[in-house]
């Protein structure tokens, strides 16, 4: 971003400084905020059994930087954003946040905000640079026990996620990544280097976080590295996108199985902790009542989140899918089977969105969706010129909030009711507009999302659902992908100039809540008095 020395710039920094420090002063111990009084609202985090994680979540590409630094190599993601380019305006990740430099400030955040736990991932170029062919980078080492000795210090569980969609652009140059089967062994080197580095104190392990959306925006889509696909979903320069997702995913499944097999006999019984799987977890409900369309949102679910915990539970993939793709789905041998069933201690959620299913068997539908590989189902976000929900930054993703309960009551019955963590669950505004300048001190429809969903996911405990813990998505605005920093979920806004953490309302309202205290929101009051209760002003 370019400075100007116009007089309406400084003024607009004036008055942003401004602001931010008034916002400031109001999260460090002035009451009074309330939402208008509703069943949501009335949440509290006594209405959580003890011993329930509240945290916040980030990633190592989007909070980072530093991607040269102390003998980091370059990853899938560098080299994409630096050559293909990510963002439209061409943003990347190269400072994002400067979390690598930056890390003791944002821990004092997550302490003053009282978080229980706080869910990172792991850089794999930063601490495995050339993966198995190289040697270990005692600089990564150092930077991700500093991070997991000072959340300790600060009374944080460190909740590790070993891979989230970065990796050594070396292993993509080699081999082809994910494509090819030595891709299991890179991964199982890299989770014994976690867990022998860290595992006395960690005692949460994600082995990778949305295989299934990875794999379909990086092999099906081609919107991410190695941007492979095939028409109609793309237009790529190499790939097929009816055959190389089932070969990825195949091939991270046996990768997340073999390093949960080792977790499981190795570390676990000294180490004590726990090992699972995140999935991207949207709820697809029928957009009729037809019996068509109700089967079609069965098959989406297992073609989207059953496809990663079908396998990660039952040893197979789901029937439906065997069923639509037959023997261009691969299988696991007898062996692979016995480490693949129940090689998890716990799911994780990335819950955000329900969205619409409609049946392509016999109806007119998308190209996309008269796909095998999609279940030939259509997802689609409105029905007769009605959205599913309230629109949010990104378009495939609307405000549900009766989609936590469903999906959580879903996968409590598919899986046996197997403990559960929610380890995203976030909102970022449509208005862009709204973003850079409102929301930073007033971000209310961030709010109500948390608390209705939270309300949602509370009915689904109630009814007996097994889940343990609940991270926002995310601690700070950040680099979304595809979106660059145009599309905000942090509770804290980074101003762009100067990286300076900013707390939104959504923070404050976060700390109140964590301490079970009501936070006051009038919506018909004036803007003045929503921002500064009358003691602050």
């Amino acid at each position: 971003m370019k400075t100007s020395s116009s007089p309406t710039i400084f003024l607009f920094f004036f008055l942003i400084s401004t602001c931010s420090a008034l916002l400031q002063a109001s999260i460090n111990g002035v009451r009074g905020f309330k939402l208008e009084e509703n069943e949501a609202t009335q949440i509290k985090r006594s209405d959580f059994p003890p011993g329930f994680l509240f945290g916040a979540a980030t990633s190592s590409y989007q909070v980072e930087g530093a991607y040269l630094e102390d003998g980091k190599s370059l990853s899938n993601w560098d080299v994409f954003c630096h050559s293909i380019g990510c963002a439209e305006d061409g943003d990347t990740g190269d400072v994002a946040d400067d979390h690598y430099h930056m890390f003791m400030e944002d821990i004092e955040a997550m302490h003053s905000l009282g978080l229980d736990a706080y869910r990172f991932s792991i850089s794999w170029a930063r601490i495995l640079p050339r993966g198995r062919f190289g040697e270990v980078n005692p600089a990564g080492i150092k930077f991700y026990n500093k991070i997991i000795d000072n959340l300790i210090l600060r009374g944080i569980e460190p909740f590790v996620t070993i891979n989230h969609n970065d990796l050594p652009q070396e292993l993509e140059d080699r081999y082809g990544s994910w494509l090819n089967a030595e891709m299991q062994e890179d991964f199982l080197y890299l989770a014994e280097v976690c867990f022998k580095s860290f595992g006395d104190r960690v005692k949460y392990w994600v082995t990778i976080n949305e295989p299934n959306m990875y794999i379909e925006l990086a092999f099906e889509l081609g919107v991410f590295p190695p941007s492979r696909c095939s028409e109609p979903f793309g237009n790529c320069v190499y790939g097929n996108s009816d055959v190389e997702p089932l070969v990825a995913m195949h091939n991270m499944l046996l990768a997340h199985g073999r390093a949960a097999k080792l977790y499981h006999e190795e570390f676990q019984p000294k180490q004590g902790g726990l090992i699972g799987l995140v999935a991207h977890c949207f709820m697809f409900e029928p957009i009729t009542d037809s019996e068509l369309d109700h089967e079609a949102a069965k098959r989406a679910f297992a073609f989207s989140v059953g496809w990663p915990l079908n396998p990660a539970i039952f040893g197979e993939y789901p029937e439906e899918m065997q069923k639509y793709l037959g023997s261009k789905l691969p299988s696991f041998s007898l062996e692979e089977k016995k480490f693949m069933k129940n090689s998890i201690d716990f799911i994780g959620i990335n819950h955000y969105s329900a969205i619409y299913a409609k049946d392509c068997t016999t109806s007119s539908c998308s190209a996309t969706g008269n796909r095998a590989i999609q279940g030939f189902v259509d997802r689609v976000g409105e029905h007769d010129g009605v959205l599913i929900g309230e629109r949010t930054g990104l378009e495939y993703l609307f405000v549900v909030p009766r989609g936590m309960e469903e999906i959580v009551n879903l996968i409590k019955t598919r899986y046996n009711n197997t403990p559960m963590f929610i380890t995203e669950n976030g909102y970022s505004s449509p208005d862009l507009q709204e973003q850079r300048v409102n929301e930073l001190v007033n971000d209310v429809k961030r709010v109500e999302f948390h608390t209705s969903y939270l309300a949602s996911l509370a009915k689904s405990m109630r009814d007996g659902a097994d889940v343990r813990g609940y991270f926002v998505w995310s601690l700070m605005d950040s680099y979304e992908w595809l979106e660059g920093y145009n599309v905000r979920f942090g509770l804290y806004y980074v101003d762009r100039q100067t990286l300076t953490r900013i707390p939104k309302l959504s923070a404050r309202w976060y700390k109140n809540f964590l301490t079970n205290n009501s936070v006051v929101i009038d919506k018909n009051a004036s803007r003045t008095k929503r921002l500064f209760p009358k003691d602050v002003m």
